[in-house]
């Protein structure tokens, strides 16, 4: 089985969170979104604390009904105390021992797949999002939900970086609905059941992770940079260009996820990803021309009919709260891990998307 992953970024996390993770000793974890970008991450690195770190293996169950897992996803390994279990989030799930962490990763993160499955967009972050509580509730697990930048919107220039506080400014109608308020919808049910019922719930807000994984036909900036940049074709950047965003690499990423899902404060919501650069896309485009060291050339194109145009114009986490309260710092820089992407692709990806 061909493994989509770096083993270095593994390690990498692993030294990290060597101390934290101990605390997983001898505990049941249940994953949902298990085979997909993150949810793979999650598998490989429990899989590693197994075998380095803990003196009692941590037991991980891992759900996911596939629907976007593609060729990577679908590959599914075999680890000892890691069972998968090929199941939709949104139907009720029994699980018949105890469970100590719910780690609540599944959901339609890429635009374009999100535009073409809008109803199971929300579900999964509304029906499956309370099944997944109820399950927690049930065992008093610490319950982890992975929301996403998009819940600020488009936001006011003065509330740039985004604090936690900043309450958005989302459209409730339009392409892009599904998924923002659908986890809007999420954040409130894990406020609902730690407010009313005691739940020890946290949220995970991720800004813009990329590394190693991502599915070339994934169609978020850059695996679809990176396919152009292989087949030798102009970057396709979508609108004027002088949307930004700052992106944060894998590794610092689940760095973050960890800190949150063993020492967040139950009731909080954490930013979780890199605060700078903050890069328009005409300059990622140019930062990935220096880092390649070829010539890539990019035009500015209308929004296909596939990928919703009423995109944020700006996106960048204030990650002050994680800082002081979980002690997470990124660590690789923006150039660094955008070369630790292109060498994983060109070694990967086929450049035909």
């Amino acid at each position: 089985m061909q493994n989509f992953l770096l083993p270095s970024d593994i390690d990498e996390v692993i030294q990290r969170i060597n101390e934290p993770a101990r605390e997983f000793s001898g505990k049941t974890v249940l994953l949902t979104g298990g085979r997909g970008f993150l949810g793979r991450y999650f598998t490989e690195v429990f899989d590693h604390l197994n075998r380095e770190v803990l003196d009692k293996p941590v037991t991980l169950v891992v759900l996911d009904n596939l629907i976007t897992a593609g060729d990577e996803g679908s590959q599914i390994p075999v680890f000892d105390h890691i069972e998968f279990i090929q199941h939709d989030v949104i139907q009720p799930y029994d699980y018949k021992g105890k469970l100590d962490y719910v780690i609540h990763a599944a959901g339609i993160a890429s635009p374009f797949y999100y535009r073409a499955y809008p109803l199971e967009t929300l579900e999964v972050a509304i029906s499956g999002t309370r099944n997944m509580l109820n399950l927690a509730e049930k065992s008093d697990a610490r319950f982890t939900f992975f929301s996403s930048s998009e819940i600020y919107g488009d936001p006011d220039a003065k509330h740039v970086p985004m604090q936690e506080s900043y309450r958005g400014n989302v459209s409730c109608q339009g392409p892009r609905a599904c998924y923002d308020e659908s986890k809007r919808v999420g954040e409130t049910l894990c406020y609902i059941f730690h407010t009313q019922n005691g739940t020890k719930t946290n949220t995970t807000r991720p800004f813009n992770v990329f590394g190693p994984g991502m599915q070339e036909t994934d169609y978020r900036v850059l695996p679809n940079f990176a396919s152009r940049i292989k087949s030798g074709d102009p970057l396709h950047i979508y609108g004027d260009g002088t949307q930004t965003r700052t992106f944060c690499y894998i590794t610092d990423a689940m760095v973050g996820f960890f800190l949150v899902i063993l020492k967040g404060v139950p009731g909080e919501a954490y930013n979780i990803g890199n605060p700078k650069p903050e890069v328009s896309m005409v300059d990622l485009a140019e930062a990935l021309k220096n880092v390649s060291k070829t010539e890539i050339s990019y035009d500015l194109i209308e929004y296909p009919d596939s990928y919703p145009a009423d995109e944020p114009m700006r996106r960048c986490p204030d990650i002050r709260k994680a800082h002081l309260q979980l002690g997470f710092e990124p660590s690789v820089g923006f150039e660094d891990g955008l070369s630790r992407f292109l060498s994983w692709t060109n070694n990967v990806y086929t450049g035909e998307q």
